[in-house]
């Protein structure tokens, strides 16, 4: 029962993926990258669905890194990933510990320009078939777009939430604010659709920021928020228990400048997400914001990002965000007029 369970749901978020996101047309070959701990059906969906739509489909398992990032270059073997990659049109990884931010990823990135990447770490059956069968994804775009719009015409920026978040930063003019939307049908690099990321100029970030959600990938939901309380740009203390003493003493271990640095912001409005642990979804929860430490990927920081031995995510769960001093959403709520059309036709 188990390996038929949904069956028909996965083909059909498989047929969403490779049709309407990447637009998969004839002999184009595609890459899948996975380690031991991906799902092996999301895996087999999505090649045979780029095999039925005229593509060729290529599946590299490995084993399964100790962390992502940096972490993987070594563990991996890399170059012989990296060989195919650069002669590949498409490639979707779904590795838990994933390539993005590694040096792999960035020789990749800069070395095949026609190449369509889409993010999916650690990606299961039940998000895979909520997150792609089951979402208008033309209407989460024009939610996504008009949000970013907004975030880019900002200078200052505050999030707060009842769990005791009050962080704020200034935006900074040469960071690109990514609507990341999903479609991954021109060349770069492409997420998982449902959230709006962006660097903001580090060395403004001051507050707290409340982790009330999960840390990921390497401790998982949270049963008690984490405080960080952050000094320009840097980590100066954290608080929250015993896991909040664990992933300072992780991020310190590393001895690196970077990992006590935020790398990004990101704000959710995936109508369909909900805590999982599952990294790709609980970023995109809707009305919730994540930020990540660590390696600054090319992408948000041009032209070569910042590098660092890792690199962690940390969500947050129904916050206020004020632009320039004006919210467009209150406890996870949108409640900016222009914005409010493109939340209804969500559901939202």
């Amino acid at each position: 029962m188990g390996a038929f369970l949904y069956e028909y749901e996965i083909g059909k978020a498989a047929d969403v993926l490779v049709h309407e996101l990447f637009k998969v047309k004839e002999g184009e070959s595609f890459v899948i990258t996975a380690d031991t701990g991906s799902d092996e059906r999301v895996v087999n969906a999505t090649a045979r669905a780029v095999y039925a739509a005229g593509g060729k489909p290529m599946v590299i398992w490995t084993a399964t890194p100790p962390g992502p990032g940096k972490m993987v270059d070594g563990f991996l073997p890399s170059e012989a990933i990296k060989a195919a990659l650069l002669k590949a049109d498409c490639w979707i990884e779904y590795n838990t510990m994933y390539f993005l931010y590694s040096q792999t990823y960035e020789d990749v990135a800069h070395g095949n320009d026609k190449l369509r990447f889409l993010c999916l770490p650690g990606m299961h059956v039940d998000v895979f078939i909520r997150l792609f069968a089951k979402t208008d994804h033309a209407a989460l775009r024009d939610l996504l777009r008009a949000v970013r719009d907004k975030i880019r015409a900002a200078k200052h920026v505050r999030i707060t939430s009842q769990a005791g978040e009050d962080v704020e930063f200034d935006n900074h003019p040469d960071h690109p604010v990514n609507a990341r939307d999903g479609y991954a049908d021109e060349p770069g690099t492409h997420m998982l659709a449902g959230m709006i990321s962006w660097t903001p100029d580090l060395d403004t970030v001051n507050g707290v920021i409340a982790i009330d959600g999960s840390l990921v990938p390497q401790f998982g939901v949270l049963e008690q928020p984490v405080l960080i309380y952050m000094k320009n740009g840097v980590i100066d203390h954290v608080e929250g228990g015993k896991i909040g003493q664990q992933w300072e003493k992780f991020m310190r271990d590393f001895n690196h400048p970077q990992m006590l640095r935020p790398a990004h912001v990101c704000v959710g409005f995936h109508p369909n997400a909900k805590l999982t642990g599952q990294l790709g979804e609980d970023e995109r929860i809707y009305g919730g914001s994540q930020w990540g430490f660590g390696a600054i990927g090319s992408f948000l920081v041009p032209p070569d990002g910042v590098p660092a031995p890792s690199h962690i995510d940390a969500t947050c769960l129904c916050v206020s965000i004020y632009l320039d001093g004006k919210p467009i959403t209150i406890d996870g709520k949108i409640v900016d007029d222009d914005l409010k059309k493109y939340a209804e036709k969500l559901g939202r």
